[in-house]
């Protein structure tokens, strides 16, 4: 038996080694993409929704006179729910940097607004905010454009070229 060109042996040739890991590379970048955009989408979501319950636990905050403002600050600072919130808005905040360094923003700005469809979900659910029916047709629209966003490339500029 001779040893030929094989998919999984060292006997590639350079031009097949080179398609084959930039094949990976690409699918890889890919992947990492989409798994940073869900997390993006659902940290925002999440952290909003719970910085919003927090929020809603402290009360309402004056602003009029000093006393009631160091006492509003005391509620929001003393709250392990808006801690959290805030934790995960950094969360997203990170995810929102790494992946405007790997894709256009013209295809994350619109893929992350399916987080649109997913805070009135949140509120409905734990919040108990009621959802009118216009609302939810007008998510079932933006929805539609995230599809449609999802078809193109994510990425069409040359990477390490400032544009």
């Amino acid at each position: 038996m001779t040893a030929g060109p094989t998919c999984f042996g060292t006997s590639k040739t350079p031009a097949l080694q080179s398609f084959a890991s930039a094949m990976t590379s690409v699918q890889t970048h890919k992947t990492k993409t989409y798994v940073l955009l869900f997390l993006l989408v659902v940290l925002g979501s999440v952290g909003n929704t719970i910085l919003s319950k927090g929020m809603k636990d402290a009360g309402n905050l004056d602003i009029s006179h000093f006393a009631s403002v160091a006492a509003g600050a005391a509620r929001v600072l003393t709250s392990g729910m808006i801690w959290i919130g805030i934790a995960m808005m950094l969360g997203f905040m990170v995810c929102h940097m790494l992946v405007l360094s790997w894709a256009d923003y013209s295809f994350v700005m619109p893929f992350t607004a399916i987080a649109y469809a997913l805070v009135p979900l949140l509120a409905y659910l734990f919040l108990h905010e009621q959802v009118s029916a216009a609302r939810w047709i007008g998510i079932i629209l933006i929805v539609l454009g995230v599809v449609l966003i999802n078809r193109t490339p994510h990425r069409t500029t040359a990477q390490g070229i400032p544009n």
